[in-house]
């Protein structure tokens, strides 16, 4: 990440986030008359952390250089950030120390055949793996039924954010709350690109979608980040109708920077007799596809 870059990622991540906290949010008087800025002042961020006002602004004008962990803390609680904000904000000050030029080994684009075997092992559930950029690394037969709108789209790898925002029309039918899928997609690769920012293949794929997406661009622009380790999914197939789904999302202990999604239904719900068909359909799908190579090699 270039120095100005990172400078100004900094900068737009503490000012967003200074500006949606109100004074009695954060526990101050409400003074009367208009203030001239949305949320906090910079003084009261600095009073809230423990900090000179010289000190917070050097800060939020992209300098986290030399932030102890204590004050790291400190602006974290004074800004009441969350668990994945927090783990931006120290991606970040750690961007501006001695380790700016270590390189983290880019994101798996392959699965160990062990880790194949697992998924294909779990056969009453579509699970799958990505990596940080969301790529598809691999599934088992029915995730690939489930993502089967994902996978239309031919490019290689299949990625599920370049298919929210790229295959727009097609994703709005196929996430029931696509609004929210939408939101959680960009504020995941900002967290990714925190965490990893040296990433060709992640900077290209960002810097494709702020080109060809008005609606990735206002997304990112409000510099959110989120983790997704787990929730509900509401999908709509176009075989098997509306799903909803629970998912857990976990890295993968022996494949660091792979995440093991799976999706299950509640037993005796509709959801669940969705899933029973739609495998039902993938294995027939499975089954004339091997008939179709036996008669063209027969």
């Amino acid at each position: 990440m270039a120095t100005t870059d990172l400078r100004a990622q900094i900068r737009d991540f503490l000012s967003t986030r200074r500006a949606r906290i109100t004074p009695e949010q954060a526990g101050l008087p409400a003074h009367g008359g208009n203030r001239r800025v949305k949320g906090l002042r910079r003084e009261e961020v600095a009073m809230l952390a423990g900090v000179s006002v010289d000190y917070y602004v050097r800060m939020e004008r992209g300098n986290l250089a030399g932030a102890s962990e204590g004050v790291l803390e400190a602006l974290a609680q004074a800004l009441q950030l969350d668990e994945a904000e927090r783990t931006h904000l120290l991606a970040l000050a750690k961007e501006c120390g001695a380790g700016t030029n270590r390189r983290r080994r880019p994101a798996p684009v392959t699965v160990r055949p062990a880790i194949q075997q697992v998924l294909d092992a779990m056969t009453d559930a579509p699970a799958w793996v990505r990596n940080g950029r969301h790529d598809i690394v691999a599934m088992n037969q029915l995730a690939r039924a489930l993502y089967s709108p994902v996978l239309a789209d031919p490019e290689r790898p299949a990625n599920t954010t370049r298919f929210v925002y790229l295959q727009r029309e097609a994703a709005e039918e196929f996430f029931v709350d696509y609004d929210k899928i939408a939101n959680d997609a960009a504020a995941m690769l900002r967290l990714e690109a925190g965490k990893n920012p040296h990433d060709k293949a992640l900077i290209e794929l960002v810097g494709r979608l702020s080109t060809s997406s008005e609606l990735f661009r206002q997304r990112r622009a409000s510099h959110d980040v989120q983790f997704h380790r787990s929730g509900r999914k509401r999908l709509r197939h176009p075989v098997v109708g509306q799903l909803d789904l629970d998912f857990e999302s976990m890295e993968l202990a022996s494949a660091p920077g792979l995440y093991l999604n799976v999706y299950t239904a509640p037993a005796g719900t509709p959801s669940a007799d969705a899933l029973r068909l739609l495998a039902s359909w993938a294995a027939s799908q499975e089954g004339l596809a091997t008939e179709s190579v036996v008669s063209r090699t027969s």
